[in-house]
């Protein structure tokens, strides 16, 4: 059997399986990733997270992303924070560009435990969420219950933000399901609900494609500002406090989003396959 090394981390909660292949290629399909995610008979995570030589001159680092339900996806917030803390650990740097399949994204160190990554630009067109029609992404027309009225944002995949007035009671493991799947989402969505604290915090659950309800999705918080920012109940730079703690954004006037929160590593072990 061959062994491989990996580290589990996390960010407020939202773990990670991160294997280096830099050195040594990992053959991973779908299956694979889904096993190593369970959570019963493998290490069990949100996201599997393989680190590549970059193709980009300028990158330090590729990150692939796998979903627990072993899918490729082009972004993962607390996922890119979490290989930033490791990779400027490993090299002594205070700054890296981590290449992901959605671009290039800007990391930097912000104080013992703590990342700051740009998480690019936030695309609000109906053909960049994208949706199987054309609608005003700021008022997409569906609803499941109480859940109703969602704006589109793609922060490198496409979330629906709700706005509510008590997300601790929503029952969103059984709302998000259908929403995740509805017609209008050609490839499936994020579901995040979202109460406003005041004009500068939010508190936010999201139902993760691919995933369930998640402790913190950092993409999904990036959404949540934007959505909130562009129905004008909250300015650009807020607060977003998830089941698993706060997070620092800001909508930035060129457009991109910058998240910072705080990042841990769990423990170290190895893959049997």
């Amino acid at each position: 059997m061959t062994a491989r090394p990996f580290i589990k981390m996390h960010g407020l909660g939202n773990d990670f399986v991160v294997v280096d292949a830099r050195a040594e290629p990992f053959a991973l399909t779908d299956a694979l990733a889904q096993a190593i995610a369970d959570r019963r008979t493998g290490v069990g995570c949100d996201q599997l997270l393989i680190l590549e030589p970059p193709t980009n001159g300028s990158a330090d680092v590729f990150m692939r992303i796998r979903n627990h339900d072993g899918g490729e996806v082009g972004a993962c917030g607390n996922g890119t924070r979490c290989v930033a803390a490791l990779v400027m650990a490993e090299t002594g740097q205070d700054h890296l560009t981590i290449e992901t399949k959605r671009g290039l994204l800007q990391a930097n160190a912000a104080g013992p435990g703590r990342v700051t990554v740009d998480m690019g630009e936030a695309l609000t067109d109906w053909r960049d969420i994208p949706l199987s029609e054309e609608r005003d992404t700021l008022h997409l027309g569906i609803e499941n219950g109480p859940l109703a009225d969602p704006v589109g944002v793609n922060m490198g995949n496409p979330h629906a933000v709700f706005f509510v007035e008590d997300v601790e009671a929503l029952p969103l493991d059984a709302l998000g399901p259908d929403l995740e799947h509805h017609p209008l989402f050609p490839e499936r969505a994020n579901i995040g609900a979202a109460e406003i604290i005041g004009p500068d915090r939010l508190r936010l659950r999201v139902w993760e494609r691919g995933v369930g309800l998640t402790q913190a999705c950092g993409s999904g918080a990036c959404a949540a500002a934007v959505a909130a920012a562009r129905r004008g109940l909250t300015g650009r730079k807020v607060e977003v406090v998830l089941d698993g703690g706060p997070l620092e954004l800001e909508w930035r006037e060129d457009g991109h989003v910058e998240m910072t929160g705080a990042v841990a590593t769990a423990f170290t072990g190895e893959l049997t396959l």
